[in-house]
């Protein structure tokens, strides 16, 4: 099927997982994931979110019920009932008290002076303007300046006269009595979705429990005193009365509609919402002005009222919620993604050092794959007066012995690598006809044949290495001057013996030559492989382990190409293939 393959629709990925046998690792992973289970089922009982949600559809209607007996300066005892303090429709959902008044008696239609302020004080009648008027005005001017008292005069206006004086409202309030007023608040509401309807007024509400019923006793009684109201509010009622203000009633239904848990009652509460510092707005409070017309001996005169009072706006918000088997699993699989951080604590403790450095690298190596760029080559470098290993990126430039290391890494060793002794002995078992000639130690320092080397080039440590135009080839087998590698004993041995190499092909190809006929190619690779194996043990993954020039003459000397010819350096070693 190459036409499905080509576009990858029938092939199948998966992570890969790393397991690690550890009871502690095990233990803290199910108590990790036992907290997060309890976490999630704890949210999704407090939010219910296994339910679906409706908004609430809301009226209200309002019914407030009081009398008081006021004194008004110039009128006399006065009795306010719900038509007098009510005041006009304030709209939807709010209803108005009044609270304070400034009367002003007995105005008629006719001229007089107008209200004195700095810029209506006139001298003669050229500083009044006839038929003028502006938004502080009470009145049309006539054109004609008057006194409007001893000391000052000011335009002559066509209004209601007399004009109104005061400004600032009486203090304390005339109807502080207001705050042993009721109101009973009838709301009803409605959640679409779920065909389900219910109001404030619950079933087992009586008329004799709503004529006795208080907020004090009982949290679901629909009949409030405007005084407990604002004092819930966080208000003083005398202080707020003075020049008034708004009071929010907020009615919140969170009903739950399943059948094992039905709960739907309202629950209130009480804030202001308007600004009640005077110091702090323009114009403080609220009020209103109406009038009380009446006819004396054929002329209409009425009396005006500056009222201050409180609204009160009922605002209704809420849901209801049902089961959904829908958004359950939806809530489920939101919350799967929370196990990954089990996961991520996990992997953090295991890698840094508050758990076992060995483990941390072990698991580091097991479950991370490093993939090198293709442009970005990393060379692995060992140094014998080193005991790290270096990482450094190639460079097209710079000499390799001169490169910065990206990162340096403990050498690890696979098994028998580290132990020469035995490689011996395995060599004996497989060549048990080797004379004693050939395993004979060579001398401690044998000096490599540098006649037929170049002069050593300036980045060479060990006087030993043969320049190279290649950068990737310059190196040397130290970092600082000292003794050449290939003077070693253990060099002889491990990379340059004969029968040892022809000992290592046996065992990797039974089948192969016996011993004598081997080619000089195979065993010169196969003592590239054994450097390799010694110095860098198992190189980072993704690396290129780079074997010293020295080394590689060294080793070219020994068996050497029988047209002369090398390939060199490449990324996976010197004369091609390892």
């Amino acid at each position: 099927m190459p036409n499905c393959d080509r576009f990858g629709l029938c092939q199948y990925q998966t992570n890969k997982l790393v397991r690690i046998h550890s009871v502690r690792l095990g233990c803290l992973k199910w108590s990790l994931n036992g907290v997060i289970l309890v976490f999630i089922c704890m949210v999704m009982l407090w939010n219910r979110r296994y339910q679906e949600f409706d908004l609430v559809v809301s009226s209200v209607t309002t019914k407030v019920k009081g009398v008081a007996l006021t004194p008004l300066p110039g009128v006399g005892d006065v009795i306010w009932d719900v038509v007098d303090y009510s005041g006009p429709s304030q709209g939807k959902n709010s209803f108005f008290v009044v609270t304070n008044v400034i009367v002003t008696k007995n105005q008629k239609q006719g001229k007089c002076p107008e209200v004195p302020r700095k810029d209506r004080l006139c001298g003669t009648d050229k500083d009044c303007e006839k038929g003028a008027w502006d938004q502080q005005s009470h009145g049309i001017q006539t054109g004609s300046c008057v006194k409007f008292d001893v000391m000052k005069k000011t335009c002559e206006v066509s209004a209601w006269c007399p004009i109104e004086i005061r400004t600032s409202p009486p203090r304390p309030a005339l109807l502080s009595a207001a705050e042993n007023f009721t109101v009973l608040i009838k709301n009803n509401v409605r959640f679409p979705a779920f065909s389900f309807s219910r109001r404030n007024i619950l079933p087992h509400m009586s008329d004799g429990y709503l004529k006795t019923c208080q907020r004090g006793r009982d949290a679901l009684c629909p009949i409030f005193r405007l005084g407990d109201v604002v004092r819930e509010a966080g208000e003083t009622f005398s202080d707020m009365a003075v020049e008034g203000g708004v009071i929010g009633i907020l009615i919140e239904w969170d009903c739950n509609l399943d059948w094992l848990m039905h709960s739907c009652r309202p629950k209130y509460s009480f804030r202001r919402l308007d600004e009640k510092e005077s110091n702090r707005t323009l114009y403080p409070g609220l009020n209103f002005r109406f009038a009380k017309y009446n006819t004396e001996n054929g002329t209409e005169e009425r009396t005006l009222y500056k009222a201050f009072g409180i609204r009160f706006d009922v605002m209704v918000f809420g849901q209801a919620g049902k089961f959904s088997f829908i958004q359950l699993i939806i809530y489920i699989g939101s919350t799967l993604s929370y196990y990954a951080l089990t996961t991520l604590f996990l992997d953090w403790l295991i890698e840094s050092r508050c758990y076992a450095a060995e483990v941390g690298q072990t698991y580091s190596e097991k479950k991370v794959e490093s993939v090198q760029d293709s442009q970005q080559c990393i060379l692995c470098v060992s140094y014998v007066d080193e005991k790290k290993l270096r990482l450094v990126k190639k460079s097209q430039k710079k000499s390799l012995q001169d490169m910065k290391a990206v990162s340096v890494q403990p050498r690890k060793v696979s098994v028998f690598q580290d132990d020469a002794a035995h490689q011996k002995a395995v060599v004996c078992l497989l060549q048990p006809d080797v004379g004693s000639h050939e395993d004979a130690q060579p001398p401690l320092h044998r000096k490599p044949d540098t006649n037929r080397r170049p002069r050593r080039p300036a980045w060479c440590k060990c006087n030993c290495c043969s320049s190279s135009s290649l950068p990737q080839e310059q190196l040397c087998c130290r970092w600082s001057d000292g003794v050449c590698i290939t003077s070693s004993a253990l060099f002889q041995q491990l990379v340059l013996h004969r029968s040892l190499l022809e000992a290592i092909l046996l065992y990797q190809d039974p089948l192969s030559c016996p011993a004598g006929g081997v080619q000089a190619t195979a065993l010169r690779h196969c003592a590239y492989r054994q450097y390799i194996s010694w110095r860098f043990g198992l190189p980072a993954d993704g690396a290129h382990p780079v074997i010293p020039s020295c080394c590689v003459w060294r080793i070219r000397e020994e068996y050497p190409s029988p047209d002369g010819q090398y390939r060199g350096f490449t990324a996976t070693g010197p004369d091609g293939e390892l």
